[in-house]
């Protein structure tokens, strides 16, 4: 049975290879595949060709498309992108500038704050010698004011002193005939 079992198959295909044709001699098979004939699957190869050739050009057309619209979209980032790093440079150079400007005007205020403090210092000391020259004076003037009362103090004693003194002196030594004595000469020499 094992040796029968390759027989009929070998037949079978046997039978199938050749066949009847016209006449009775045998006939050349074609092949199928699915079913169809080889000009038949060739047809279906061209129709199927070209629907991918007609789709194929329509989703290329979309791809292209699309990556165009990309790169579009791109290129205006990338210009805004420039545009945006251009106005940041600007904003970058003010701002250095106002820091230098700022730095200068700095540098300018402790300039004229200095100056400021050497003029507030030199007249702080010059009105200090004005306030010590002043009260020198008023201390010399004090000083000779009171030499000046002193000294009137002194000639008012010593008037007075020499007045009682004269009053005792003319009180024991002149009398009454010395008066008019002296009164008659007084008024001779007028």
């Amino acid at each position: 049975m094992a040796n029968a079992i390759p027989q009929i198959i070998a037949t079978e295909a046997a039978q199938v290879n050749t066949e009847v044709g016209h006449g009775g001699a045998p006939s050349h098979a074609e092949p199928e595949l699915f079913g169809l004939a080889p000009f038949q699957i060739v047809s279906v190869a061209m129709f199927v060709l070209l629907l991918i050739a007609f789709f194929g050009a329509k989703v290329h057309k979309t791809i292209a498309g699309g990556l165009d619209s990309k790169i579009a979209a791109i290129k205006e980032q990338l210009d805004e992108a420039k545009q945006l790093r251009a106005e940041a440079e600007a904003l970058r150079r003010e701002y250095a500038d106002k820091i230098a400007g700022a730095e200068k005007d700095a540098e300018a205020m402790l300039i004229n704050a200095q100056h400021e403090a050497e003029a507030i210092l030199e007249k702080a000391e010059a009105d200090s010698k004005a306030m010590v020259e002043r009260r020198k004076r008023m201390a010399e003037d004090k000083i000779a004011a009171a030499e000046r009362e002193a000294v009137e103090d002194v000639r008012n004693r010593a008037v007075n002193a020499a007045t009682s003194a004269s009053r005792k002196l003319i009180a024991e030594k002149h009398d009454a005939d010395a008066d008019k004595t002296l009164a008659d000469k007084v008024i001779a020499g007028i």
